[in-house]
């Protein structure tokens, strides 16, 4: 082939995929009627982001029906601890601004107190240990307490522990990690955002893979394809032929290319890259396998019910009927006060509130070993856990209900139906999106990048056989849609590099 022609074949061969969609970690599906999104749900930052001008062009930014967080984020929220204590915003406000500074601050988004952060960074704590130190600080800066009438348990000291504890569950799902204690301080200052607003696409985030996919040829893409083995060629044949990558499939059949990019989850790669796999022959090298081994990848879930047509006589839980968005504040594990019939998965849930204003489809977000576990949960043992949840943050009708806050289940909203996402036991994804863990860096994100073979390992062997992309191999956009999208423009143009293309 002559070198243009070179540039072509690579671009006009196409690629597979183990299920039976296009999009990955990207779903959009309706639910009852209402569009949703199972996945990546936000456009992080509007200026700068390539999603986000995608969007812009395709005209998925308007649409005349409500959409997920169409407006289900903004107005008021009540914020509600266990056993029916509605908390001021006096309390909720200090605490609310001290997490975001804390984060605000070890992103390096604001200037704040630098020897604070620096002992932190120096004593290698992780984000979850950083935030807790925050948290003592402001704490014995705090002076007295005072107690509240509503239910017993409760005093202002615990309500901000138990409040800070809350958007540390937030905190979780942005991360994807189960624990905070397991994400690296120091490296979240090199994490970038773009500025501007967070938006979601009220056509929804699948307009855009298709979108991008539309300008391919016809059967390009091939679903259903599941890889079992890619066999590659780190040195050269004896006779010095540069040999093909061999994909093979499930299916007993096989292809063989010049050139392989590998878009699987950090999940998957973690799973190949295990002794007894056989994903890749050979081996990884042991530089890629153990930047694999050392990130961190996460599960994140989300859990969507419908409210019943009527929930007690068509008066619905007085604490929703005030207010569209709902948050929940626990006891702490060892607290007496704690109500024995909440679920233990659920403990660790912040909200539940509608997709959009007056949506009968509300949703709750879970992380961890929480969001594995409601995978397993059946449809009605999903409804009576967050049912029986809302009965014991019902705020009291007197006191004399207060007394009896856990037998109380008056007034209790009632679900019709359920819809979760699975993204741990996919075994196409296992698992959400990666973080930096402690004991990982940054420089491991550029390993999970680097082509194979290396030049320097392997001089004479055929270059750029498994290139790596996806949103796990970008050092400072890692966990985003975008950040998937710019690693899959650095792979293309590495190989029209290769090929003398540009």
């Amino acid at each position: 082939m002559e070198e243009g022609e070179n540039c072509d074949y690579w671009r006009r061969n196409g690629g597979t995929h183990g299920g039976g969609r296009i999009g990955g970690r990207i779903n959009t599906v309706e639910f009852m009627g209402q569009k949703i999104e199972m996945g990546a749900t936000w456009i992080h930052g509007i200026r700068g982001s390539p999603i986000h001008e995608i969007a812009d062009q395709i005209n998925a930014l308007h649409s005349d029906q409500p959409w997920e967080f169409m407006n289900g984020w903004s107005g008021h929220s009540t914020t509600v601890a266990e056993g029916g204590v509605e908390i001021s915003p006096a309390i909720i406000d200090p605490v609310s601004s001290l997490f975001t500074n804390l984060i605000d601050f070890s992103q390096g988004k604001i200037a704040g107190d630098s020897d604070f952060l620096r002992r932190a960074k120096s004593d290698k704590l992780s984000i979850g240990a950083y935030l807790r130190r925050g948290l003592d600080s402001y704490l014995i800066s705090k002076n007295g307490e005072i107690e509240f009438n509503e239910c017993k348990g409760w005093n202002q000291k615990s309500l901000e522990e138990a409040i800070f504890a809350m958007y540390e569950y937030i905190q979780r799902t942005y991360t994807s990690a189960g624990e905070l204690s397991t994400v690296d301080l120091v490296a979240e200052s090199e994490y970038q955002v773009f500025p501007g607003d967070e938006i979601t696409i009220p056509k929804g985030y699948s307009t855009v893979i298709q979108s991008i996919a539309s300008i391919l040829p016809s059967g390009l893409v091939q679903l259903n394809k599941n890889v079992t083995k890619i066999e590659w060629h780190p040195e050269p044949d004896a006779r010095n032929v540069p040999t093909p990558v061999r994909i093979h499939f499930s299916d007993g059949s096989d292809i063989s290319a010049d050139h392989v990019i590998v878009t699987v989850s950090l999940g998957v790669l973690k799973a190949g890259t295990q002794q007894e796999s056989g994903m890749f022959n050979p081996p990884l090298p042991s530089f890629k396998i153990e930047a694999i081994s050392r990130l961190g990848f996460g599960v994140v879930n989300k859990l969507f019910l419908q409210l019943a047509p009527t929930t007690n006589d068509g008066e619905e839980l007085k604490s929703i009927n005030k207010s569209p968005c709902l948050n929940f504040v626990f006891h702490r594990p060892d607290s007496e006060f704690r109500r024995k019939k909440i679920p233990w998965w659920i403990r660790k849930t912040s909200f539940l509130r509608p997709i959009y204003q007056n949506s009968s489809i509300l949703l709750s977000w879970f992380a961890g070993e929480e969001a594995l576990h409601l995978e397993k949960l059946n449809e009605e043992e999903v409804i009576n856990g967050v049912s029986t949840t809302i009965s014991n943050f019902q705020i009291p009708n007197s006191e004399s209900d207060c007394n009896d806050c856990e037998a109380n289940s008056k007034g209790s909203v009632k679900f019709s139906k359920v819809l979760k996402s699975q993204w741990g036991s996919d075994p196409l994804f296992q698992g959400s999106y990666s973080y930096i863990a402690v004991g990982s860096s940054g420089e491991d994100l550029d390993a999970m990048a680097e082509p194979l073979p290396r030049t320097e390992e392997s001089p004479k062997a055929p270059l750029l056989q498994i290139l790596f992309a996806g949103e796990a191999t970008h050092r400072t956009h890692y966990s985003t849609t975008h950040g998937a999208y710019f690693s899959g423009l650095r792979e293309a143009n590495r190989l029209l590099h290769h090929y003398n293309c540009i």
